[in-house]
């Protein structure tokens, strides 16, 4: 099957909220200074998650072995939601915006015919970090949403994505993430509190080793 008829059999969700869609991307039309710093941002930004999860491990460290599980968790919270939102994308199969309404203002350039619009990856992303800190850190998980807003808001901006397709991330992203990270919390602490004792100690605790020993 060729690209261009793989495109036609895709779900075209234009009639959803189209016309949201061009009054954002009518906004990036009339702010052309501000095109370049988004579509940097929007790709780039995704960096400040996985900075954020990395101050949660670090202030895990002196928290004890369940803020370092849930801290542990975070990463594998937010590739299981990505994961999950992948196949979403594959059973939905809606075309990119920049296929069903070519005639709009875009930023981003069109990807390929295959690479499908709902639910948006970086969304996922963004959205699963939020909900994988908010069990070890609210204020880093409300750091995080006010950067998954941005991030949505830039998706639709350049182009990539309908406003319901960052929507539909946050649906899923949210309870997934929160979900594993909760189960890991009660499922994989004993592991993590007997990793603390060996070889791994520096990574999983910031005590010192005498008085981890004593603490046994």
């Amino acid at each position: 099957m060729t690209a261009a008829a793989t495109a036609q059999l895709a779900f075209d969700g234009s009639g959803i909220d189209g016309s949201l869609f061009t009054s954002v991307t009518g906004f990036a039309r009339d702010t052309k200074w501000l095109n370049t710093p988004l579509e940097v941002w929007t790709n780039l930004g995704l960096g400040v998650f996985a900075v954020l999860m990395v101050m949660g491990w670090w202030s895990a460290r002196r928290r004890g072995t369940q803020a370092m599980t849930v801290a542990l968790a975070a990463p594998v919270a937010v590739v299981t939601a990505f994961a999950c939102a992948e196949v979403v994308k594959k059973i939905i199969g809606e075309v990119r915006p920049c296929r069903s309404m070519p005639h709009a203002y875009f930023v981003d350039a069109c990807p390929a015919p295959s690479d499908y619009a709902f639910p948006s990856g970086h969304s996922t992303v963004a959205a699963a970090t939020v909900a994988a800190l908010f069990l070890l850190d609210r204020r880093l998980s409300a750091i995080a949403a006010v950067f998954a807003v941005v991030e949505g808001f830039t998706r639709v901006y350049v182009g990539a994505h309908y406003p319901h397709d960052v929507l539909g991330s946050v649906l899923l992203a949210l309870p997934i993430a929160y979900l594993t990270s909760l189960a890991l919390r009660r499922w994989a602490t004993p592991l993590v509190a007997a990793l603390s004792g060996g070889a791994l100690r520096p990574l999983l605790t910031a005590e010192p080793a005498v008085a981890t020993q004593a603490a046994r």
